[in-house]
This record gives structure tokens, sequence and C-alpha cells, in this order.
């Protein structure tokens, strides 16, 4: 007798699951308000659902092959560089310089009709 109320007992706790559906339902607005919160009227305004549930509700759909679209997008990784910083920064240096290099003799140019435009501005205008 005892032995059939411990196996009832064992099953019943073993088909209980997590009622993910029904709290899905009830906090699907809030979860499509954001992750932590939102802003609303210049206030910031917490999640009614802790972020322990929502990690917790999220869980059991995600157990049960359901998709869970209210995450964030994210962002693309960053792909970490090694080495230090000065080189590189050194190497991109050098890389600039050897480019404006090509485009000196324009600049030059450039800068030579400049300062003979504002000469002969100046001489007009003493005149």
């Amino acid at each position: 007798m005892a032995n059939n109320a411990v196996k009832a007992m064992a099953k019943a706790v073993g088909e209980y699951q997590y009622p993910w559906r029904e709290k899905l339902a009830k906090y699907k607005t809030e979860l499509c308000k954001g992750v932590w919160g939102y802003w609303e009227l210049g206030a910031w305004k917490q999640l009614d659902i802790s972020g322990r549930r929502r990690a917790r509700l999220r869980k059991e759909v995600l157990l049960a092959d359901q998709d869970w679209p209210y995450d964030p997008a994210r962002k693309e990784m960053r792909t970490k560089r090694k080495g230090h910083k000065c080189d590189r920064i050194a190497a991109e240096k050098r890389a600039n310089t050897a480019e404006l290099m090509k485009k000196m003799p324009q600049m030059l140019l450039d800068y030579k009709k400049r300062r003979w435009e504002r000469k002969m501005k100046e001489e007009d205008l003493k005149k």
C-alpha cells in the first residue's frame, strides 16, 4: 500500500512540468518589451517578470523544442587582435602615410594654387 503511494507520488512529480505555456501567455506582452526593462515616458521600468523567472521560462520553452523569439538580436562577434597595440597602430600609420605620399604631388599643386590665389586676392585688395 505504501509502495503504491510512493510510486504514485513519484509518477506525479515526474509528470509535473513547469507550466510554461500558461506563463508564456501571461507574460507575452511583457517579454516583448525587452530583456531587462524599457523606457516609458522618460522613466526606466523594470519588467513584471524577474530575470530568474524569465530565464527559467526560456529554458522550459527551449527544452520543449519551441522557438524563443524574445531574445535581442546578437551583434557580430569582434575578432580579438593579437599583439601589441602600438605595433598595429604603427603599421596602420605607415600604410596611411604611403597612401598620402601617392597623393602628395597633387596636394602640393593644390596648395601652391591656393597660395597663389590668396596672394593675388591680397594684391587686388591693396589696389
